[in-house]
């Protein structure tokens, strides 16, 4: 099966899942340069629950973020290198424009039990209401780890 997957796709697939009785762990993010922050963060995500999505966010959202000269791995690229490792079961590639009612409408399509995240995530609130709404929790699955990040990463080069 692809792990590489449309929005209306994976909303079919989390409906299969939920009815085989897996618990669906969902998360997401840039994953712009895979450190070992990240493979630590989805091992982590991954031993929450039975399924692992990935929400993969576009190179505009990107680009908005972290500045002009991001994302360093265009979205295709950054799908292929997740969907290479054990821990991801599928990743979905959001669209160029999504915005907070289509995080809201996705996550209510995917009915996840797990919304995991690492601690001080900016978007916390908005976690907490969707995990609430489609009845399952947050989980904070790593803390912090400051001493990785692309954007570090990318200052060396």
């Amino acid at each position: 099966m692809e792990k590489i997957v449309s929005i209306a796709k994976i909303a079919k697939i989390a409906k299969r899942l939920r009815a085989d009785g897996k618990k669906i762990v969902l998360a997401g993010g840039c994953f712009d340069i895979l450190h070992i922050g990240h493979v630590t963060f989805i091992e982590k995500a991954k031993k929450s629950g039975d399924k692992l999505i990935l929400l993969l966010e576009p190179d505009a959202a990107i680009k908005k973020l972290k500045g002009e000269n991001r994302p360093f791995n265009n979205q295709k690229t950054r799908a292929k290198i997740l969907s290479a490792i054990e821990f991801v079961d599928f990743v979905v590639l959001l669209p160029k424009i999504f915005r907070t009612p289509d995080y809201n409408k996705l996550v209510e399509n995917i009915l996840p039990a797990v919304i995991a995240v690492t601690e001080g995530d900016i978007n916390m609130a908005e976690k907490r209401l969707q995990a609430k709404k489609a009845g399952g929790i947050v989980k904070v699955v790593l803390k912090k780890i400051s001493e990785y990040s692309t954007t570090k990463l990318l200052g060396y080069f």
